[in-house]
């Protein structure tokens, strides 16, 4: 039974000042472990070792994403014509439950792990889990649907565009709260503006005329925070270490299996990640095997342990060319190992794209009632489709050979 809370539940939030929660699904949903597991993992990974207040977690995230959905659900012009009550609980709890498969340190443990969050994130909703218990309890079939409508597969394709699209409650979610708490400025725009623009048309999800200005202002903000903030040389310099560390401590295994057995909380990096150890692997649980590894005989492993703990980072300098970097690698390689100290890093991002899936796509509703896609009706994002990626090469390695 979909059955409403026996009353109205608000959390204080900073970005949306109150989450509002009516239905006993979501409140539900909200105790199962591995959505609380949430607030032990950063929703910016390591940028709080460049922006001191990035505290916040993807648990929080979670929750304004879930409040976005929930307003569009209820206050987007025409939305009754095409979603019914099932459907708007649905994705509410699609919502809620977009990042449970998000490891430590952000995505960078799926570079570790070779395992995406998104194919973690459909074993927790259709596998035994707290969450498929209360999704099948609410529901019989439940689990099914939010899991369609996160892997885009939902008959109703404007369900997944809600969650997953390049004007979506995820992203704008994230980049007013990326923004609040790392206190740059960058993320902002005009996020009630933009939900009193959304219009149905047909069976699209669509931006009325007048919201472009607004929807421009939301793709600049995207385009600042991916190389001010997400793309941070510093913090792309500890993910450097991470990966370090964990890729020799892979490698100790292979001389000493007995390793995995002081280290349990890195055992997902020799196999597939099965989910009850996953509930318990957190930023924390690693943080504790980053303080044993301190005080390990391999200096490689103790090394890398005590600069993640203590900040001491990896230097950088761009790159052009293959020349370039070689010349950085024969300095560490004079005095490191350059497996684990030295790191090529290359970046490329486009704020939008108008060339991905249908779905996906932003839509202009004009005037007259006929559909645009966004860069053919608005000359800067025209302009910013046609410009060259902006390219980011970097290497890192130990400040001191420089």
């Amino acid at each position: 039974m979909l059955n409403k809370t026996s009353e109205s539940k608000v959390l204080r939030d900073p970005i949306h000042e109150y989450i509002h929660i009516e239905d006993q699904l979501i409140w539900d949903l909200l105790a199962c472990r591995e959505v609380q597991r949430l607030k032990r993992i950063h929703q910016l990974g390591t940028t709080y070792q460049v922006y001191h207040t990035a505290e916040h977690s993807r648990f929080s995230h979670a929750l304004g994403v879930y409040e976005i959905v929930r307003r569009m659900v209820n206050e987007i012009n025409g939305i009754d014509e095409i979603l019914n009550e099932e459907d708007k609980i649905a994705v509410m709890a699609a919502a809620l439950l977009h990042d449970i498969g998000h490891g430590p340190f952000s995505h960078i443990f799926e570079v570790i792990s070779k395992v995406h969050h998104e194919d973690i994130t459909q074993k927790i909703i259709l596998e035994d889990s707290e969450v498929h218990r209360v999704l099948e309890k609410a529901q019989s079939g439940l689990s099914k649907v939010v899991a369609s409508i996160l892997s885009h597969t939902h008959p109703k394709a404007v369900l997944s565009q809600f969650v997953s699209s390049q004007l979506d409650a995820d992203r704008m979610d994230y980049l007013l709260r990326d923004a609040y708490f790392t206190g740059t400025s960058y993320g902002k725009y005009d996020l009630e503006r933009i939900l009193r623009t959304f219009v149905v048309n047909g069976d699209k999800l669509t931006v009325k005329e007048s919201g472009i200005h607004s929807i421009e202002d939301y793709i600049m903000a995207r385009y600042h925070m991916y190389y001010q903030v997400y793309y941070h040389p510093v913090g792309r310099a500890v993910e450097a270490i991470l990966i370090a560390f964990f890729k020799r401590w892979v490698d100790l295994t292979k001389s000493d299996p007995s390793i995995t057995q002081r280290y349990p909380m890195f055992r997902f990096l020799l196999g597939k990640v099965e989910l009850d150890p996953f509930y318990h692997l957190d930023e924390s649980t690693c943080f504790a095997g980053f303080h044993m590894a301190s005080v390990e005989q391999d200096p490689i492993l103790k090394d890398l342990a005590e600069r993640l703990l203590n900040r001491r980072l990896f230097g950088y300098v761009d790159v052009k060319n293959e020349d370039e970097r070689n010349v950085i690698r024969q300095k560490v390689e004079k005095t490191y190992d350059s497996r684990y100290y030295f790191y090529q890093d290359e970046m490329s991002s486009r704020p939008y794209s108008p060339y991905q899936e249908d779905e996906s796509l932003i839509y202009i509703t004009l005037i007259d009632g006929t559909i645009k896609e966004l860069s053919q009706v608005s000359n800067i994002v025209a302009a910013i489709v046609a410009a060259k990626p902006k390219d980011d090469k970097k290497v890192y390695f130990p400040k001191e050979i420089l």
